[in-house]
């Protein structure tokens, strides 16, 4: 497999993801991008050594080039997992990650506390408690993969 990450999230997601990737018996090779340049340079080696799968850890830098990358992916056909629905919507084949209409709730929330006289640092820090596994299925057709049943059945959504 093969994960996209940037430098902000490299450590920190590397040492979890190997972790994982030892676990469960896969050979993880990390890309360290940070521009356009190194994203076609890292599909470029893509397209020599075609990994099984990529990854694209979750990264504004990434967000923003949601459509690059799910053209990049499709154009070298390869299967990839996002960190957000947008990408999923975008036509990339899959997502899981924390909703961001149930950020957006959260968010609201909290300023309501704050606006009805709440001190921001006495508020308790949230985590998302809400993901988001999302199908593109017109995708995984494209690429010629059938996904199982089970995972369409577990899906919050798929996408025809």
């Amino acid at each position: 497999m093969a994960m996209l990450v940037t430098a902000a999230s490299a450590e920190t997601t590397a040492r979890d993801v190997e972790a994982v990737g030892r676990a469960l018996g896969l050979q993880i090779q990390f890309f360290n991008v940070s521009t356009l340049r190194e994203i076609d340079a890292a599909f470029a080696t893509f397209a020599r050594e075609r990994p099984d799968a990529l990854v694209v850890a979750g990264d504004p830098f990434f967000s923003g080039r949601r459509v690059q990358l799910v053209q990049l992916t499709a154009f070298h056909r390869l299967p990839a997992t996002y960190a957000l629905r947008d990408y999923s919507e975008a036509g990339g084949l899959m997502s899981y990650g924390p909703s961001i209409k149930d950020g957006f709730r959260q968010i609201g929330v909290y300023t309501g506390r704050i606006l009805k006289g709440a001190k921001p640092a006495d508020l308790p820090v949230v985590q998302p408690n809400k993901f988001e596994l999302v199908i593109n299925a017109s995708t995984a057709r494209m690429l010629g993969l059938n996904v199982p049943d089970k995972l369409l059945a577990l899906a919050d959504e798929v996408i025809e």
